[in-house]
This record gives structure tokens, sequence and C-alpha cells, in this order.
């Protein structure tokens, strides 16, 4: 019986080969740890920038056919929702989406946004990869009054099955009188 390896598979395990190599001789040499521990997220203050991370998972056709809804992991865990504010825009080869966010974490906190741009690359009629998708923080309530950040994310935009993002970022509290 004849094997054939294709070059995909014989990309992979190479790749899986150096793997194997690679990251245990780092780890070695580093001085490091085999399995890095968590480092301890400061509670946010007045006046200081603290880094946030987690995911969103909504549906559209919670509220509307143009408005998702779900919830928030992570750092600003809670419920959000985004409506769109009109039709995609084609931009070469790509879609462009304006999107209104509303957000309220499981403190009961809101947080406000600017309007938020989302580039994605259509995979499919109802499935859009995004490129880039930037959100600005422009303050809520609680100890979000006066808070301003920046997210990045990444993810997917499926009309049908729903959304999911990965967010990422810093949010900057404002001082407390």
């Amino acid at each position: 019986m004849k094997s054939t390896i294709t070059f995909a598979g014989a990309l992979s395990r190479a790749g899986l080969i150096a793997l194997a190599v690679f990251v245990p001789a780092m780890a070695l040499f580093s001085g490091a740890s085999p399995i890095p521990k968590a480092a301890p997220r400061p509670e946010a203050t007045a006046g200081r920038c603290v880094l946030v991370g987690g995911t969103v998972m909504t549906n559209f056709g919670a509220i509307d056919q143009f408005t998702t809804m779900g919830t928030a992991t992570g750092d600003l865990r809670g419920a959000v929702s985004g409506t769109l504010m009109g039709p995609p825009q084609a931009v070469g080869n790509t879609l462009v989406f304006h999107v209104q966010h509303h957000w309220v974490t499981e403190s009961g906190d809101t947080l406000t946004f600017e309007p938020a741009v989302a580039t994605t690359a259509p995979l499919s009629q109802t499935l859009f990869a995004i490129i880039t998708y930037p959100v600005h923080l422009t303050g809520g309530t609680g100890k979000f009054a006066g808070a301003t950040g920046a997210l990045d994310t990444i993810g997917e935009v499926d009309l049908v099955k729903g959304t999911v993002f990965r967010y990422s970022g810093q949010v900057c509290f404002a001082d407390q009188d």
C-alpha cells in the first residue's frame, strides 16, 4: 500500500514538530516556568487606566432585524446590543457597517460609545469576517462616569446565526471628586 503525503499535510507535520521542539527549549533557556501564572488584574481606581478583555456574543432579531442582543464576558461582563445605523456600504472588496453599541455591566453600570465602524470581508451572503472594528468608550454611569477607552475587536458577523467577537483594550477611569 502506497502512502501519499500532501504539501499541506507535510507543512502541518513540520509545524507540529517545530512547536514540539521550540516551545520547551524556549522555556528552558528563558528560565520561565513551563506553566505561566496569570497576572492579577488591578482594580479600577480613579485616574487610572486598566487593560480589559473578553468576548461578546449576540443574535440579530432579538429586538428587531437591525439590532443584536446578547452577553459580554470578561472584564466588562454584562448585557450588550448593537444597532445597525443603516445598510452596509461597499468599499472596494469590503463591506462597512456603522453600529451604535449599548452595554450594561453585570453590576448595572452603563457604558456609552461613539458610533463604531466595522470593516468586514464578506465570506458569504450572510457571513462577514471582521477586518477592523475599533470601539471608543465615551463614558457611562457608576464607576464608568467620565471614563474613556479604546477597544479592538476581532470576530465574525453572521446575519443568521449571530455574532461573536473578542474585545481587548483599555479603559481609563476619571478622577472622582
